[in-house]
């Protein structure tokens, strides 16, 4: 038996082995993050373990055990968006909004290092991520949004 905290709560994991995504989704109930590829290659499955973006997709459960793991509902507090949802929200910076999670966590884990990153630095970061819809300028005027918002950092 294995302990994750997941948005600030501990959850008891019976097997180590078993995959990230699958236990968010299945066990804990916390389906915004999405199952995209599998393979660790669209981003859809992007949590933060300790601030640092993870595809859940390609990471056992033993490999996060004891560390903070912040899913997409972990984001809002208190019924107000984080910075950058509101950010994408007031981009419309997504279409069919599957892959916006990831995007999301990715740019939350960027803004926690850099909380005023260039054009350049967005991109790639945000370069393991795919947007099958293709609304790539608006998720970058979002991240540039939610980065000149928030002076101090994106938490």
């Amino acid at each position: 038996m294995v302990t994750l905290y997941i948005n600030g709560e501990a959850r008891d994991a019976a097997d180590a082995s078993r995959n990230l995504l699958s236990f968010l989704r299945f066990d804990a109930g916390l389906t915004g993050t999405k199952y995209g590829c599998g393979e660790g290659l669209c981003g859809a499955c992007t949590v933060l373990v300790d601030g640092q973006p993870v595809h859940a997709c390609t990471t056992t459960v033993g490999a996060v055990a004891g560390g903070a793991i912040t899913t997409i509902e972990g984001l809002a507090s208190g019924g107000v968006l984080h910075p950058v949802q509101a950010a994408f929200v007031e981009e419309s910076a997504m279409q069919c909004g599957y892959c916006i999670p990831g995007f999301v966590m990715t740019s939350v884990a960027l803004l926690n290092r850099d909380p005023h990153p260039g054009a350049g630095q967005i991109r790639e970061a945000l370069a393991q991520n795919m947007c099958r819809c293709g609304t790539y300028q608006r998720i970058l005027r979002a991240v540039e949004r939610a980065s000149q918002a928030n002076p101090g950092g994106a938490e």
